[in-house]
């Protein structure tokens, strides 16, 4: 169908899903591996550099997960075919309510793999019609998640944008805002984690979740580890461990 092979970029922040992937696709004939993205901001920037014809997109990544990279493209006049993978069902309505080619949920089957490539080919062959992202940037958009926070004995609903961190302490998660400090009914860090957007926090501690986008300065402490300022000049200090020190330290690239 084509004469050239179809050029394809994995996406995903776990190098051996990306190998996984890349071991599955050297089987499949009229392909070439074009490149790997190891997270949303790398995968803005290959798909930009590189013009792959198809994207495997991961959903879940830090710093900019699978849709936000869509939305950071929009402008982009040849964005490429994609394919949507992820480890969380939950994640396959709104994938297919977008119109995404498809979605492939992990562990990503082989012959699942090669029949979204293969239908892929016929919408750039011209036999199905290309679908439309535009729903799934409305969809981006369109609500920001909202947490409840109990602040005595009222239910404050707060944007999950506007959280500086949370933190756990005695059984109890705390959310903390510019303005508001309060509990969470979550009972864990893990738990509250999951109501989250994707990609928006980053566990820096055991006992804490910063807001990546909330980070306003990182000072360095005891034993290797370190501080983080949230929420701009005189906010909360919050440790980042140094354990969890590399993983910010590739997202935010210090």
């Amino acid at each position: 169908m084509f004469e050239q092979p179809l050029r394809i970029l994995i996406v995903d922040d776990e190098k051996p899903a990306r190998r996984d992937l890349k071991r599955m696709l050297e089987k499949i004939p009229d392909l070439e591996v074009a490149g790997e993205a190891s997270d949303g901001l790398d995968a803005v920037k290959k798909i930009r550099k590189l013009c792959p014809d198809l994207v495997l997109l991961d959903i879940q990544m830090p710093g900019l997960d699978g849709f936000q990279v869509i939305a950071k493209l929009r402008s982009h006049e040849e964005l490429p075919s994609i394919v949507f993978i992820t480890a969380y069902d939950q994640y396959a309505l709104k994938a297919f309510e977008v119109h995404a080619v498809d979605y492939l949920l992990k562990p990503v089957d082989e012959k699942r793999l090669e029949m979204a490539i293969d239908k892929v080919k016929r919408i750039r062959g011209g036999v199905e019609e290309r679908p439309d992202l535009e729903p799934l940037l409305r969809t981006i958009g369109a609500l920001p998640a909202r947490i409840a926070v109990r602040k005595g004995d009222a239910l404050v609903m707060t944007n999950a944008e506007d959280i500086l961190y949370a933190s756990i302490s005695s059984g109890e998660v705390m959310v903390v805002t510019k303005e508001l400090e309060g509990t969470a009914s979550a009972r864990s860090l893990d738990e509250f984690e999951k109501g989250l957007p994707q990609g928006m926090f980053i566990r820096v501690h055991r006992s804490y979740l910063a807001n990546l986008g909330h980070i306003h300065e990182i000072r360095p402490w005891m034993s290797g580890s370190y501080r983080l300022r949230m929420g701009g000049p005189g906010g909360p200090d919050i440790p980042l461990s140094r354990a969890r020190a590399r993983a910010l330290r590739t997202l935010l690239k210090w």
